[in-house]
């Protein structure tokens, strides 16, 4: 399951190998600068927009890869059995935000501390 977690001066999603495999993406680093807001989502697979331009989806079960809809381009790492998740709002990044689905939304954002 992916990891949203800090190290350092990067906001870092670290992905398995199969994640990586079906995002055809590696891990995903951003400066924490470029970080604007963290939400916990209560339902992270929906906060997904709908086009998926590069990965694997299942619309309302599982998105992992880029995507593009009004949010502009948002990379996610979302599984069924995961139905919580954060979105990081983003500026001046390659994406716009990201979405990853975790077990418990509110501990991983206290543990990101403060931008």
């Amino acid at each position: 399951m992916a990891e949203l977690r800090r190290e350092g001066d990067e906001l870092v999603v670290a992905l398995s190998v199969a994640e990586k495999a079906e995002a055809v993406h590696g891990d995903i680093r951003v400066p924490v600068s470029s970080v604007r807001e963290l939400e916990v989502l209560d339902d992270a697979v929906h906060a997904v927009p709908g086009l998926k331009t590069i990965g694997a989806a299942f619309p309302g079960r599982f998105a992992i890869g880029t995507f593009r809809g009004s949010g502009g381009k948002i990379f996610a790492a979302v599984h069924h059995d995961t139905r919580r998740g954060v979105r990081v709002a983003l500026e001046g990044a390659n994406f716009d935000a990201l979405v990853v689905g975790c077990a418990s939304p509110e501990e991983v954002v206290s543990s990101l501390g403060t931008f």
